[in-house]
């Protein structure tokens, strides 16, 4: 036989059988990898080899292929929770933050006013009798504006309803022009911050002649 009818054994075609199960014992085959490498783990599961119709697939490739997707399921809900309660856990910081800023605010401006209530005493009785003029009257209104930017309220007036949660009664007497107790003079304004009263009003209180 010449050189040119030997056959080469390198053109000779290769095959190489990747099915997972042997199609003449029905063995599953041990999957092999490189040194380091990692294994499928959908490996063992033979999808290159049809199954004709009637032909069930082996119930340890169902199972195996169930326990996976239980796996990877399970795996996706505990990541899900974790972000739940990462982001409800930071939602809440930003809340508390929040209240805790305005909370200090509040404290601070309360402060401030209590510091102040001498000086605004003064600055009160100064304008009931007529004493608030030139630059200190300026500067008392000045004052006054400031504090009111700051959510301070001066409040407090004559013929309202007396309210002990509002009020300070300094005097009382009874008087037939009322119907129910009655600030019949303010004598210091109140301060209060919204809803926190900072100092009650100081009222004469009158009550109706029994």
């Amino acid at each position: 036989m010449s050189d040119a009818e030997t056959p080469n054994p390198e053109e000779n075609p290769r095959f190489t059988d990747k099915r997972r199960i042997d199609p003449e014992t029905g063995a599953v085959r041990e999957p092999t990898a490189p040194e380091g490498a990692e294994v499928d783990p959908l490996a063992d599961l033979d999808f290159e080899t049809p199954h004709t119709a009637g032909e069930l697939v082996p119930s340890h490739q169902l199972e195996a292929a169930e326990a996976l997707a239980a796996e990877r399921l399970d795996d996706l809900q505990r990541r899900n929770a974790a972000y739940f309660n990462l982001e409800t856990q930071y939602s809440n910081y930003v809340k508390r933050s929040k209240a805790d800023g305005a909370i200090q605010r509040e404290e601070g401006v309360v402060s401030v006013v209590e510091a102040l209530i001498g000086v605004l005493d003064d600055i009160d009785l100064a304008r009931q009798h007529g004493d608030l003029v030139g630059p200190f009257a300026s500067i008392a209104e000045k004052l006054e504006q400031t504090l009111q930017r700051f959510g301070i309220e001066k409040y407090g007036a004559v013929g309202e309803a007396f309210d002990p949660n509002v009020h300070e009664a300094l005097m009382h007497g009874h008087s037939p022009d009322v119907t129910e107790p009655t600030v019949q003079a303010v004598l210091q304004p109140g301060y209060r911050v919204g809803d926190r009263i900072v100092r009650a009003v100081r009222v004469a209180v009158v009550d109706p002649e029994a």
